[in-house]
């Protein structure tokens, strides 16, 4: 979810500064964020409309800037590809935000599965979507990594058994996720080099 776009929506809205809640929202999906929304500001809060509102003004950023991509994300998919490597998209997002995301972002063929948060019926940090996503790949979730930039995406894949690696964005790791974190990159190009090591000793 965009914060930019959030802020704008929420003062349209008469909610007031409702970006500054999005930090507490990642890594869940739409069933829980509404959850969430309505328990900060009110059992009337317009979820729908403020969904709405808030992917137009994300569809004019991406229009005007192209799709964020993170650094080093390319190069860790093709070594992926080139290691052999089954990947999936894990994502609280919905499939039909998400999915036009990876392409647009020309990184949709990528990935062997998709696993969105309108596929799952409990949201991040319960390990559900892992565990799925682990189910479809046909791997065993301890022999298997995430790669998360969301404090509930890393209790998540923990949860699930997975080597949980921390890429953070938005958040910063604290004392808790420092500890159950695999290990923590500035960026995915640092990953490449943890499954380097993962090749050589594993």
């Amino acid at each position: 979810m965009n914060s930019d776009g959030c802020w704008q929506t929420g003062e349209e809205l008469g909610a007031g500064q409702v970006g500054e809640q999005i930090v507490h929202t990642l890594g869940m999906n739409l069933k829980s964020r509404t959850e969430f929304f309505r328990r900060v500001y009110g059992p009337d809060f317009p979820m729908d409309i403020f969904s709405e509102k808030t992917r137009k003004y994300y569809r004019q950023i991406e229009e005007a800037e192209g799709v964020p991509l993170k650094p080093g994300v390319r190069e860790i998919l093709r070594y992926g590809k080139q290691n052999g490597y089954k990947m999936a998209v894990a994502t609280s997002s919905r499939r039909e935000h998400s999915t036009y995301m990876l392409k647009k972002g020309g990184i949709y063929t990528f990935f062997d599965e998709f696993m969105f948060g309108d596929m799952v019926e409990n949201a991040k940090p319960d390990p559900e979507i892992y565990l799925k996503a682990c189910r479809m790949l046909g791997t065993a979730p301890e022999r298997s990594m995430a790669l998360e930039d969301s404090p509930n995406g890393i209790r998540s894949a923990t949860a699930a058994g997975m080597r949980a690696v921390m890429v953070p964005d938005l958040v910063q790791p604290d004392g808790e996720l420092e500890k159950i974190a695999f290990r923590i990159c500035k960026d995915l190009r640092e990953v490449i080099e943890i499954l380097e090591e993962q090749r050589a000793y594993p």
